[in-house]
């Protein structure tokens, strides 16, 4: 299994300096497995750079959406795959009591948002609520469970051959449980990170930040490293990073989360996800 990030952000950061090092693209993930079969953790902004690097050769793509939110589907419309006939585009999505998921993504994907209709796209479309048991693609064996994010919204594990990588972008693991350190007995997406080789979580915020903030459905990077602690994972990647956070900003955040988990008694690892940055193997 290897692992790249395309996109850090939490909603699309001005081109420029402050974002030469991290990124300015909004969530999305690269997972190949040793046969090359490729999943997308999400459709944001950098799903755009990720096609051009798609060959011709992919005859199925796999696109697990964690929720519908606009930073994680914008980029799905720039996405260079959709345009080739006979590619097969499989999305997977939150289930929903009302509206088919290619129901929902067809409001983006039509004017007035965007000039091209999905029907008019010339790849093959399937579209797929993802089950609440365990299903697989390919060589991975894929988890999806709703956590803590204001509307439908999953987490995803991602397996093989004894690796493991969970995915939980926009998450509040905290909400109605403490800082994640207590006895509660259920912790939103603790099962999916239990034990996981790489943790990609949610860590948008500052102490201070997430104080004014409770609800909205992001961590701070204090509550990251808590939740990844106890799910004892071996690396943590801070991701979804605010987009008005510079590099420099990056860096301290990054340098104090790395001071805090060396002091744990599991000795997380701990960094501050950069587009371009390969996690597995």
């Amino acid at each position: 299994m290897i692992v790249r990030l395309w996109g850090t952000r939490g909603s699309v950061a001005a081109a420029g300096p402050q974002t030469a090092r991290y990124g300015g693209n909004t969530a999305c993930v690269e997972v190949r497995g040793d046969d090359g079969t490729l999943l997308v953790l999400d459709a944001g902004t950098g799903i755009q750079r990720l096609g051009t690097e798609v060959g011709m050769e992919a005859g199925r793509i796999d696109i697990l959406l964690t929720h519908l939110h606009m930073d994680h589907i914008q980029g799905l419309g720039f996405f260079a795959p959709i345009f080739r006939p006979g590619c097969e585009i499989h999305i997977w999505g939150p289930p929903s009591p009302t509206l088919h998921l290619r129901a929902r993504l067809t409001r983006y994907l039509s004017p007035p948002l965007f000039p091209i209709r999905l029907r008019d796209l010339r790849a093959n479309f399937d579209f797929h609520d993802a089950p609440q048991e365990p299903f697989r693609i390919g060589p991975f064996t894929v988890r999806a469970d709703e956590v803590i994010h204001p509307g439908a919204t999953l987490g995803f594990r991602v397996s093989e051959n004894g690796r493991s990588l969970a995915y939980l972008s926009d998450h509040e693991p905290a909400l109605g449980t403490g800082d994640g350190d207590g006895d509660a007995s259920w912790v939103s997406g603790l099962h999916l990170a239990r034990g996981a080789d790489v943790l990609i979580h949610d860590a948008q915020y500052t102490t201070e930040e997430r104080a004014e903030r409770l609800g909205w459905g992001h961590s701070s990077v204090g509550e990251a490293i808590a939740f990844a602690r106890r799910a004892q994972v071996g690396k943590l990647v801070l991701f979804h990073h605010d987009p008005a956070r510079t590099d420099d900003q990056m860096d301290v955040l990054a340098m104090e989360a790395a001071d805090v988990a060396a002091s744990t008694a599991n000795g997380l690892q701990v960094t501050a996800g950069r587009e371009g940055d390969q996690l597995l193997p």
